[in-house]
């Protein structure tokens, strides 16, 4: 493999990592991990899949993202604050579209944890989620 290539691999690598390790250590009770991330043909921008689980009783904390994100329930009920929409809840098989920049929180208000897969589309090198006070 090429120099370039094995930098280009580390680097995706390194981000993925870092921004796994700052949305965990800021929400410690919610568990993202990384299943893929992939440069995408529009240059610059890279998809990430992310298998996400809420327990029960647990909260992500508001925050946002510099892409579009969205969010197929697996199992357990998802209930979504949501900037400039209506409270919302969301169950096994429902999709939600969240737009770039938009303040939300996602919470599990039921007594079996939330599993859900997200899908962002962002610019490389920006972070995954920005939390909001």
């Amino acid at each position: 493999m090429k120099k370039a290539n094995v930098t280009m691999v580390v680097a995706a690598l390194l981000t993925a990592s870092a921004a796994t390790a700052i949305v965990r250590a800021q929400q410690p009770n919610v568990e993202r991990k990384v299943l893929l991330q992939q440069d995408l043909t529009i240059a610059g921008y890279q998809n990430v899949l992310v298998a996400v689980t809420i327990p029960a009783g647990g909260r992500e904390g508001r925050h946002t993202h510099p892409g579009t994100l969205l969010v197929h329930v697996l199992e357990g009920v998802m209930t979504l604050d949501h900037e400039g929409r209506p409270t919302a809840t969301y169950k096994p098989g429902d999709t939600v579209y969240i737009e770039p920049g938009r303040v939300h929180e996602g919470l599990n208000k039921g007594t079996t944890p939330m599993r859900a897969i997200a899908s962002f589309v962002i610019e490389k090198g920006k972070p995954l989620t920005t939390p909001v006070p």
